[in-house]
């Protein structure tokens, strides 16, 4: 057998391969190949392709540690989507897009992509006590500057009273808080509580927070509709 012969089986031995693990991956995900239909009935082609570059990259960050799922599924909603504002999006003031409809429409603002990667990691494995969605007040013009605007990150605690990394749509690398001076946390949250300030020790109405608020409640309910599960 040649080489060229040899090499060109190889590659169709590991491309037939990786179809087939995506395909057993998916069929162990239910609802992703519902949120493929959705996204081709209601965004077209270019959606399609989007969903299935993140389901991809999903099964690709499946054997990594806990921190590379953290930069990679950063990484991947950081280039793939552009920021912008729910005016202009939604023709609303504020609205928490799904990952489908985040992913579908190819714009969001700073909720979508911390909803987006706070499910994914979820979907990956990370552990609920391990992910924040956190509102912030963000420094515009520097640590030093007193101009500040509402904002939202995603923190990452691979302890539960350690310092955070920060997943941040406005910058592509993750860094720890302690990096970043120039946001102000407000509160945050998960599917499970409520917490004040930064600490762990400032939770808050732990069993209500889903009650409290009602964009959560209504966009777990149309992500269920979706197939997310």
């Amino acid at each position: 057998m040649s080489l060229c012969i040899f090499l060109t089986i190889t590659r169709w031995i590991a491309g037939l391969t990786a179809v087939l693990l995506f395909a057993v991956w998916v069929a162990a995900a239910p609802g992703y190949d519902r949120m493929l239909q959705l996204a081709q009935a209601r965004y077209g082609e270019r959606a399609v392709q989007v969903v299935v570059a993140w389901q991809e990259m999903m099964l690709s960050a499946q054997s990594l540690s806990e921190a590379d799922k953290v930069r990679r599924v950063n990484e991947f909603f950081n280039r793939r989507i552009q920021f912008g504002e729910d005016q202009a999006i939604w023709g609303v003031n504020d609205y928490w897009a799904t990952p489908l409809e985040f992913m579908g429409r190819g714009i969001g603002d700073c909720e979508d992509f911390s909803i987006a990667k706070y499910f994914s990691l979820r979907s990956l494995g990370v552990p609920l006590e391990s992910l924040r969605i956190t509102y912030v007040r963000a420094r515009i013009g520097g640590p030093r500057s007193e101009i500040t605007q509402a904002h939202m990150v995603l923190a990452y605690y691979e302890e539960p009273t350690g310092e955070p990394l920060i997943l941040d749509n406005l910058i592509t690398e993750v860094r720890p808080a302690s990096r970043r001076g120039d946001l102000m946390p407000i509160f945050s949250f998960n599917s499970e509580g409520l917490w004040t300030g930064a600490g762990a020790a400032e939770r808050k109405d732990a069993g209500s927070s889903t009650a409290r608020l009602s964009r959560w409640r209504d966009l777990i309910a149309r992500m269920r509709a979706e197939g997310y599960e």
